[in-house]
């Protein structure tokens, strides 16, 4: 997705223009800087401690926005735990599954209410005193878990809103564009992208349900989503384990195969 409105350098890319990019931490808004760095902007990563109930992710992100060589890196303090009303902030159990196949079409209780409204919010704030007209979010709309805020028409909602919520907008210094590069891809297809852009996905995280030492759970829909993806682009995840194979069976003596060391003697030369 191009840039609306910009005029692009020669290269086809923003020429060092400053561009705020949500970063949580993930797959998808790792693949977001990156791309957002590729056409030329300048990075300035944004995360948010916001009364989840692990930290995980604020380490990856910073280990992210440090690899991609991110302007900035700030991480603004919020408490959705005031509120509730998600798995991902409250007491709430964590739903797991057995695999991606298992997730329905309702919206999942780790859906946080309000969550990239106040989050492109804050974005929108710090574009506006950068100077910047681009946000990037990672959202998708494919492989996801049905949340509303992912949606291609909330996105063109908020960004007409936006243009008419600052005071660098109404002064027609700020004609405000969300990039959503990832809003039509499949998880394959992002981390394919990722790739090619350097991304070095070992330093994600994605999972909502980590233990204390935050290995991943491999089993809530994230991970699930997450290794869908790394499965259907042939890849290896290089954070959530592979496929667990069982123990192979003890050798049974007395069915030792004489050909490879069984009592009759050493192999012979054709072995």
């Amino acid at each position: 997705m191009r840039p609306r409105g910009r005029v692009l350098g020669q290269n086809g890319t923003m020429n060092g223009r400053p561009a705020v990019v949500l970063l949580s931490g993930g797959l998808d808004s790792a693949t977001a800087l990156a791309i957002a760095r590729d056409l030329g902007f300048h990075a300035y990563a944004l995360t948010f401690r916001y009364g989840q109930r692990h930290e995980v992710e604020l380490a990856a992100a910073k280990r992210v926005a440090a690899a991609q060589g991110a302007r900035r890196h700030v991480v603004a303090d919020i408490d959705s735990r005031v509120f509730g009303g998600s798995a991902l902030t409250s007491e709430i159990d964590v739903p797991h599954r057995a695999s991606a196949e298992d997730l329905d079409d309702g919206i999942p209780v780790t859906y946080v209410p309000a969550r990239n409204t106040v989050f492109l919010s804050f974005a929108l704030a710090w574009a506006e005193t950068l100077g910047s007209s681009d946000i990037f979010i990672g959202v998708n709309a494919l492989d996801y878990s049905g949340y509303p805020d992912c949606r291609p028409e909330y996105i063109d909602a908020f960004q007409r809103m936006a243009n008419l919520a600052t005071k660098a907008g109404v002064e027609g210094r700020q004609n405000l564009t969300i990039h959503a590069p990832l809003i039509t891809l499949t998880k394959a297809e992002i981390i394919r992208r990722g790739l090619a852009l350097g991304v070095d996905y070992a330093l994600t995280h994605s999972c909502y349900d980590p233990d204390g030492a935050g290995t991943p759970c491999g089993s809530c829909d994230s991970c699930l989503l997450r290794a869908k993806g790394f499965a259907e682009a042939g890849l290896a995840d290089p954070v959530l384990p592979g496929p667990v194979l069982p123990d192979p069976v003890p050798a049974d003596p007395l069915l030792a195969d004489p050909v490879v060391g069984g009592p009759t003697g050493p192999a012979g030369p054709g072995s």
